[in-house]
């Protein structure tokens, strides 16, 4: 078999450009988060071929329509490969070695999965997990970058686009350090008019719409007419079916980690931000 050749950095060039994209039998490994999956869907498709699988957290799956087959990541025993001690099972060994080339985010910050996959002769290529923590390149430019791909990278989803009248606002994220208070958006739901809103199954909000379908969920948020939300994964999605976001940012860069859509609005630091500049914001996009 080939040996691995290890690329922990991003070094973006033709000659990458074209052993990266070139071979029909691709195997993509993107953990993470929603928002990291869908800043990444530019690099995603630019990297796939007509036979690429790809291998995500079962929750993004269904906006990988990309794909010619997907895995959950936690379905393929990937994990064993870097314990100490722990004989990986021939038939991962067998699967992984099927492909001409696997392109992966998925241990690239880790030397031991890195030396193990090496050893075995695996086909890898690393990607960076993360973009550089000081830079202020977007992650989605980034990513596409590193992939060989050129930037400016606008993530898509393709939903029929049908503009239904009403606001969602899904006012959670992954940390609660990110999420604006929720009385202020009942204040500002309070003020308009057809006001819809989102959760997800774990988060707690009576009576909210509950979609746990990602492309489902995508589908209803092109329905709305402004999404307007927290730094959340939610805020990528309906940026990226092309629906107006407003989005409030706290710790978090959004010169790197800001939804990309044709009409995205940040309002940042939220804890500066009031209901009222909210309203403002939404009255001067309805003139």
């Amino acid at each position: 078999m080939r040996r691995v050749r290890i690329r922990p950095a991003c070094r973006p060039g033709p000659s990458r450009s074209r052993s990266l994209s070139s071979s029909n039998r691709t195997l993509l490994i993107r953990p993470g988060a929603i928002g990291d999956f869908i800043v990444s869907l530019p690099a995603l498709k630019f990297l796939s071929a007509p036979e690429t699988e790809l291998w995500a957290p079962s929750a993004v799956l269904p906006l990988a329509r990309f794909a010619a087959r997907t895995c959950s990541i936690a379905s393929t025993g990937l994990d064993l490969l870097e314990l100490p001690g722990v004989e990986p099972p021939a038939s991962l060994l067998e699967r992984l070695g099927s492909f001409d080339r696997i392109v992966s985010w998925y241990g690239s910050a880790r030397e031991p999965f890195r030396e193990r996959v090496r050893d075995l002769g695996l086909p890898f290529h690393f990607l960076p997990s993360l973009p550089p923590e000081q830079g202020e390149e977007h992650a989605a430019d980034f990513y596409l970058r590193c992939a060989g791909g050129s930037p400016p990278a606008r993530p898509r989803i393709d939903c029929p686009r049908r503009d239904e009248g009403f606001v969602a606002i899904h006012p959670f994220s992954g940390s609660g350090r990110k999420n604006w208070p929720l009385e202020n958006y009942r204040a500002v739901a309070a003020a308009l008019g057809d006001v819809r809103w989102c959760a997800g199954p774990f988060e707690d909000l009576p009576g909210a719409v509950r979609i746990d379908d990602l492309y489902e969920l995508a589908c209803w948020l092109a329905g709305a007419r402004l999404f307007l939300g927290n730094d959340s994964g939610i805020a990528h999605l309906a940026a990226a079916v092309g629906t107006p976001v407003i989005s409030l940012f706290g710790p978090t860069d959004p010169r790197v980690w800001a939804p990309r859509g044709r009409s995205v609005r940040v309002l940042a630091p939220m804890d500066r931000v009031t209901p009222g500049d909210v309203l403002n914001e939404i009255r001067r996009r309805s003139g």
